[in-house]
């Protein structure tokens, strides 16, 4: 099969979706890929690395588009790469439909079959491609707000480890999955006073066994995100409905009610969002004032770090990319249905129910579209 893997345009994305050893071990395997030239400059890994693994460089988007079968990214298609995608070809990247019609939309029009990360599962009811990214986008959301909360960055001025005979500041957690959980140990090792919610206590359960008296968990209710949000100096949004819109857990008024120079970082902002006043901002101006509280809600946190998170992706997507060159990917989705939990569209129709229902359209079942 023929791969290829262009370069990232969103703003200030550097990640990658093959690195040279992902391409080593597809061109072992006789598979051929093509690599946009200076596809993993970002990550330190220049031509000459992707050249050594046995992949061919092309000149542009254009070139990977016009001879991949199969087309693995990082984040979704902007425009004009969906522009460029066809029928008979799969496209294989976080999607991240849900909140995002007119992706959707053109993605439909394109034919192209697209498989997305965020919705792949596991034998153990896990997200497999998107956890990893969960993990890094969690431990960034303490640093983050952590930064935000200095006075010369807009906030109210808090150390969030405190100092001996000073309070240190309050961090609430909206979610116990990977997100929340790393987000939570980021915090507490700065020596903050953490609170973490979920709805379910089987993952507070989990997490108390991890971190003991050094994390406070409650059940989550409308009662107690709006008694924990108001008190706190740094809210984390981590909550997820896979494939489907998030919900609005945290209202403007419950905002408005929080210390001026607070900070909220939304790392659901992909899915959405799960504040009423979150709307998506990227690296180059990840923040904005709301109702006097900063909101930090850029939609590809990790690509911040790209050299870690690259690495991190392919270790995961790499075996499910292996599969689809080796047997063609019909066949992969047909033998193994964790990969087929990652269709999205096919043949111009919706196969996922979340996002259908999310964008009110009509669903056609992911085995019905692939039969």
């Amino acid at each position: 099969m023929r791969i290829g893997s262009p370069k990232e345009i969103k703003v200030h994305e550097y990640r990658v979706g093959l690195v040279p050893a992902s391409v080593a071990e597809l061109t072992a395997a006789g598979h051929e890929v093509l690599i946009e030239t200076g596809a993993g400059a970002g990550i330190g890994m220049e031509d000459a690395a992707y050249v050594a693994a046995g992949a061919a460089i092309v000149p542009d988007a254009a070139a990977v588009f016009a001879g991949a079968d199969l087309v693995v990214k990082v984040k979704e298609p902007q425009a004009g790469e969906i522009a460029m995608l066809r029928g008979g070809q799969t496209l294989f990247t976080y999607l991240h439909l849900a909140p995002d019609p007119d992706q959707a939309r053109g993605l439909m029009d394109s034919g192209a079959t697209a498989i997305a990360y965020e919705t792949v599962t596991d034998a153990h009811g896990g997200l497999p491609l998107l956890a990893p990214m969960s993990e890094v986008a969690g431990r960034m959301a303490a640093q983050v707000g952590a930064h935000f909360l200095e006075k010369a960055q807009g906030g109210a001025g808090i150390l969030l480890g405190g100092v001996p005979g000073v309070a240190p500041g309050r961090v609430t957690v909206l979610g116990a999955g990977a997100v929340g959980r790393e987000a939570a140990r980021m915090a507490i090792g700065l020596g903050a006073d953490v609170t973490i919610l979920n709805r379910g206590v089987d993952k507070l359960a989990a997490l108390n066994l991890v971190f003991g008296a050094s994390l406070k968990t409650l059940q989550s209710n409308a009662h107690v995100i709006e008694e924990t949000v108001a008190a706190a100096d740094l809210v984390i949004g981590a909550v997820l409905v896979p494939g489907g819109a998030a919900p609005k857990l945290v209202s403007r008024e419950l905002v408005a009610r929080m210390r001026p120079g607070s900070v909220v970082v939304d790392v659901a902002i992909d899915q959405g969002g799960c504040f009423e006043t979150s709307r998506p901002t990227t690296h180059a101006d990840p923040v904005y004032v709301e109702d006097g509280v900063i909101h930090y809600c850029v939609t590809n946190m990790p690509g911040a770090v790209p050299r870690t998170s690259a690495f991190a992706l392919n270790n995961a997507t790499l075996p499910f990319t292996k599969a689809m060159a080796a047997k063609g990917v019909a066949a992969a989705l047909a033998d193994d249905p964790h990969l087929l939990a990652g269709l999205n569209v096919m043949a111009g129709a919706i196969t996922n129910a979340a996002v259908a229902e999310s964008l009110g359209l009509d669903l056609t079942p992911a085995a019905a579209a692939l039969g």
